[in-house]
């Protein structure tokens, strides 16, 4: 029927993620008990919505200009999704520009990112997402 929406499922729901780059957006795709682990780039461990809003505000709000875009996005099965993203931005009150590529394993439960967790290696991250998908399975 056309009035009836699908799910969206979890290779779709981490293309928005990454495609708005909007907090609010990203927001939306959190539960109450999400984790955004950037422990592996020194930027710790954030659980749930305030914590993760804060680290959003910290870190895109010190940008002057802030953009991300997609480089590769893989479904690895059972809800986990392994991606690699490419931001780029100016710092507030700086010419320069910064590019910083980091990859990242979403485990998603129905249309909640349940954990995020950015790794600074590719191949690590895509092992643990091998993993996850298998213990998941």
């Amino acid at each position: 029927m056309s009035g009836e929406s699908r799910p969206v499922g979890p290779l779709e729901l981490t293309r928005r993620a990454f495609e708005s780059a909007d907090r609010d957006a990203m927001m939306g795709l959190l539960g109450p008990d999400s984790v955004w682990d950037i422990s592996r780039w020194g930027l710790g461990t954030h659980t749930g919505p305030t914590a993760i809003r804060r680290h959003f505000d910290d870190w895109i709000g010190s940008f002057a200009e802030f953009e991300i875009t997609l480089d590769e996005v893989v479904e690895m099965g059972n809800g986990v999704v392994y991606a690699v993203a490419i931001q780029n931005a100016r710092p507030a009150g700086g010419r320069g520009r910064i590019s910083l590529t980091h990859a990242s394993v979403f485990v998603w439960d129905g249309e909640v990112a349940v954990r995020v967790t950015h790794y600074r290696d590719r191949d690590e991250a895509r092992a643990a997402a091998e993993r996850l998908a298998e213990e998941r399975g």
